[in-house]
């Protein structure tokens, strides 16, 4: 009997050597994407700014106080009152003294002093200021807290849904929180408003005829590649929290980081999380703007056609190595009835990986077309019914 087993394990292992017998291989494990990637944040995102896709999280829609990244509601608020006229950069803001009683990070205004209300927004985004917060809040809104409502109405209409805000300058509160989700939502919608990137990318101001020196509180701007937006935070309570956006070769990043419990870590856990997003993802661009894509018949028109190009430039961000079976849709409308404006829509272009739908962009008029007079329509009628 042992015998004849060890013979048996003998032609085995004899098989084995010719390649007939071989032991199965051990199977591999995926590995997670915290094995990539590990930060020491309570919460942390990181979001493609064009997209709106997720590219890392951790506990992304924790309900967390934000501390002065609040500010960057605040802004985006203000930007949307000059946006819509009820505004001007050049109106002058007079400090309360309700605006003026306010502690924490500031520029220490007096009851009656007024500034512009660019210099306010400007000491908001690069100073902190919480006396500038009120003090703008009360010039747009009439009190302080009808501008916190405002601020809520459009964390609503974003879709925060972890959100809600109890003041315009992030110190601590009851009811005063945001995750770190909802704060990429606002910056996403915030890079849309020129004005907020030239406040929160300005590094250094001078207030007040040069006597009082404003440093950005934020020192990505100065310590990493491509940063230029948005606003830091700290308190006892919130720690260290940043909400910030980078681009690098057309790709547009935006990262939070709340919690974080070292001194400067927010800065440190945001370049972990940015060199992990560039590392592993691209930008790639199939149409720049204004990049014709076809013609459409223009009817009663002082032109028979008109060029049809992209409105933007159009582009997914992918995986690195991982941006096959993407391929583009054209759709435009066959004919269009005069008048034309120029840059009116006439279709989109689209893109997809196998069927599923990465992005697009509009289609629109490259000119605009005239209606043509009763006597050129005829001629051209008469000229395409007969051919003269």
């Amino acid at each position: 009997m042992r015998k004849g087993l060890t013979l048996m394990l003998t032609l085995m292992l004899v098989l084995g050597n010719f390649g007939i017998v071989q032991a199965a291989p051990a199977p591999v494990k995926p590995q997670a994407q915290a094995a990539e990637l590990e930060t020491e944040a309570a919460s942390a995102i990181l979001m493609d700014a064009e997209s709106g896709q997720i590219l890392y999280e951790k506990e992304p829609h924790k309900e967390l106080p934000p501390a002065s990244v609040t500010k960057l509601m605040t802004m985006l608020v203000a930007a949307d009152a000059v946006n819509s006229g009820r505004v001007k950069l050049t109106d002058k803001v007079t400090a309360s003294e309700n605006a003026c009683k306010l502690g924490g990070s500031q520029i220490y205004l007096e009851p009656g002093e007024t500034f512009s209300l660019e210099e306010m927004l400007i000491s908001i985004a690069v100073g902190s200021a919480n006396d500038a917060c009120v003090a703008v809040a009360e010039h747009i809104s009439g009190t302080h807290e009808a501008f916190v409502n405002e601020m809520n109405k459009k964390a609503q209409e974003l879709g925060c849904k972890n959100t809600h805000f109890a003041n315009a300058y992030g110190l601590p509160a009851e009811g005063h929180y945001t995750s770190a989700y909802d704060l990429a939502l606002i910056g996403r919608e915030a890079l849309k408003y020129p004005l907020i990137k030239k406040l929160t990318s300005t590094k250094e101001y001078d207030l007040r005829d040069g006597k009082f020196k404003l440093w950005n509180t934020n020192k990505l701007l100065w310590w990493y590649q491509g940063a230029d937006g948005f606003k830091t935070g700290w308190t006892n309570e919130a720690k260290y929290c940043l909400a910030s956006t980078v681009e690098r070769d057309g790709l547009r990043l935006i990262a939070v980081v709340m919690g974080v419990p070292q001194v400067r870590g927010h800065f440190a856990e945001s370049m972990k999380i940015y060199n992990y997003g560039f590392a592993k993802y691209a930008h790639k661009e199939f149409a720049p703007a204004a990049q014709k894509q076809g013609v459409v018949t223009v009817g009663k028109g002082t032109e028979a056609e008109v060029v049809a190009v992209t409105e933007k430039s159009l582009g997914v961000t992918v995986e690195k190595g991982k941006d096959k079976n993407i391929w583009a849709e054209t759709k435009l409308d066959p004919q269009v009835e005069a008048p034309v404006q120029q840059g009116q829509k006439l279709g989109e272009i689209r893109l997809y990986r196998e069927n599923e739908l990465l992005s697009q962009a509009n289609l629109v008029a490259e000119k605009a077309v005239a209606k043509a007079g009763m006597y050129q329509q005829m001629t051209r009628t008469l000229k395409g019914v007969f051919g003269f």
